[in-house]
């Protein structure tokens, strides 16, 4: 997951669970920094005679621009700005650097048996929660199956969908999380059966829904409050007030006491641009908008302390493929040729995204080369609409509903154009939205998607998979499902991309969703603080942080 500043959701989920509050909050999460900066036009620059003052914090100490997080809960959150502090508090079994590299966190090691359908993780000698409680295979075992219990599902289940017994929970015919393929072997293995194999399942035990909590959190949504905080991560809560949470070291922590023993995360700037509290010695990480990352590039004083930021991000808008007249890939595939995408996402301010050419970012290892976009034809769009029986002329109006999308009113423009077809637009509130795509997606849609884990099929299985939790549209495709777990069966790098390329192809035919953009993010990190990079999906691993001074 990766985002920035969002407004404040609740972090729980209504029965049944949000498949898309994950979706649309990281969308938010990450555009929402541009909201809060204070906008400058270009070529305004802040008075050369005002220096940037010294860092923000103390010895030993950090100040870090973040959101305010829904949750804290691994198992409740679907955004990715309490990913973002989950992440801190919470370790999971793998992590992804910031290059991107698979490492050991709470598992030593892993393997992978029974031609991909069975992961074994050697969890680490002497695990122990904040408080000193050992950490245990059993720790593991039962706080993945919170994420499956029937009632309150995780909006993230799907990353767990290649489980034995958790396709028939998620599908509603069976209620046991107790009986699906996770177990301890002793207090050091935990033993993962698949259904299908997955050789990128070590990948997924990285992602936030999935780390590990004490047994006190046995009950979801846990509030976020520093009385009695137990933890696994490298980081415990000891102070919560309106606009900060106040982070200190977990001296168990697996690796070792974080360097930097006492981190502040400030979630409100009262008005203030996160530029201007960064020049003020206020923060010493801070997320920025592209507007002020274009001319802070070529400010002598700012310039240095930019960072363009890793960001596995994509815009893309969907169908209801249940419901006429978009249950035929015909109409589908007309709308999507009478949109030409390539001009929209050029419409775009230079350095604030890059045009999709499939639904996979650029950056994602193992991501197929080509471009999977459908031609902009709209003769043949029309044709199309034809052959389906349709005749714009009298179809009733298309309903298309977002949370204000940035590209709308082309799209609306160019199928107006196009096609002759009424569109019915309209924005809804952002909670309003996410409420209305939980209960029945609009024919049209749109949403951002932040990778939980770097593999092209948290793009593909996760969002487009048959009865994924995470594909609001409710496509089918068996094509697209073999193309699947024909890439999840597989250590070869170069027949997995194949595989994924027919997935995309698959995507690319029926259009059960129209990719237009991959995001870009942009920071200010203090001089002399080292480990500041997030990984792609948003998350800054504090306890990485250090100084270079050692201060």
């Amino acid at each position: 997951m990766a985002e920035g500043l969002i407004p404040d959701e609740p972090g729980g989920d209504p029965v049944p669970p949000s498949r898309a509050r994950r979706v649309i909050v990281a969308v938010l999460a990450l555009l929402v920094v541009a909201a809060l900066v204070v906008p400058r036009l270009p070529g305004l620059v802040p008075s050369t005679d005002r220096p940037i003052a010294a860092g923000a914090s103390s010895t030993g100490s950090a100040t870090i621009l973040a959101s305010q997080p829904a949750s804290i809960d691994p198992a409740a959150h679907g955004d990715a700005a309490s990913a973002a502090i989950v992440a801190q508090l919470f370790e999971t079994l793998t992590a992804f650097d910031a290059d991107l590299t698979l490492q050991p966190a709470l598992a030593e090691s892993w393997t992978v048996e029974e031609g991909g359908r069975r992961v074994v993780f050697q969890l680490r000698d002497g695990l122990q929660f904040s408080d000193g409680t050992p950490l245990a295979a059993s720790d593991v075992v039962r706080s993945w199956r919170r994420l499956v219990t029937p009632g309150s599902l995780s909006p993230l289940a799907s990353l767990l969908a290649d489980v034995k017994g958790v396709p028939e929970i998620l599908a509603g015919t069976a209620a046991d999380p107790t009986a699906i393929g996770v177990t301890a072997d002793g207090d050091r293995r935990v033993v993962v059966d698949l259904v299908r194999p997955s050789a990128d399942f070590p990948a997924v035990a990285s992602s936030p829904p999935l780390a590990v909590v004490p047994a006190s959190m046995a009950e979801r949504d846990v509030p976020l409050a520093a009385q009695d905080f137990v933890g696994s991560g490298g980081y415990r809560v000891t102070g919560v007030s309106g606009d900060k949470l106040e982070l200190t070291a977990n001296d168990r922590y697996w690796a070792g006491s974080p360097p930097i023993k006492h981190i502040t995360v400030v979630t409100d700037l009262a008005g203030s641009s996160p530029v201007e509290a960064f020049e003020d010695g206020k923060l010493d990480v801070a997320p920025i908008g592209e507007l002020d990352a274009r001319w802070i590039a070529y400010d002598k004083d700012l310039g240095p302390t930019l960072r363009e930021v890793p960001s596995l991000t994509l815009e893309y808008y969907a169908f209801d493929t249940t419901k006429p007249p978009f249950d035929d890939p015909r109409v589908r595939r007309a709308f999507a040729m009478a949109v030409d995408w390539r001009r929209i996402a050029a419409l775009d301010e230079a350095g604030s995204s890059v045009p999709a050419t499939g639904m996979v970012p650029l950056g994602i290892p193992g991501r197929p080369d080509g471009d999977y976009l459908p031609p902009f034809d709209p003769e043949g769009a029309k044709r199309l609409l034809a052959e389906a029986g349709i005749d714009p002329k009298t179809l009733p109006p298309v309903e298309f509903i977002t949370s204000g999308g940035g590209h709308d009113d082309a799209v609306v423009a160019d199928l107006r154009e196009h096609l002759g077809v009424r569109v019915d637009y309209a924005t809804m509130d952002f909670g309003d939205y996410t409420e209305r795509l939980d209960r029945e997606a609009p024919a049209i849609w749109s949403i951002i998607w932040v990778a939980d884990y770097p593999s092209p099929n948290d793009f593909l299985g996760v969002l487009l998979g048959s009865g994924s939790t995470a594909n609001e549209g409710r496509w089918h495709s068996q094509a697209f499902d073999d193309a699947i777990a024909e890439a999840g069966s597989t250590t070869d790098a170069a027949a997995a991309a194949a595989a994924y390329g027919k997935a995309l192809s698959a995507v690319r035919d029926e259009a059960p969703a129209m990719p237009v953009t991959y995001g870009t993010a942009w920071s200010l990190t203090r001089p002399g603080l080292l480990g500041a990079t997030p990984n792609g999906m948003g998350i800054l691993r504090y306890a990485g942080l250090a100084w270079a001074d050692g201060g």
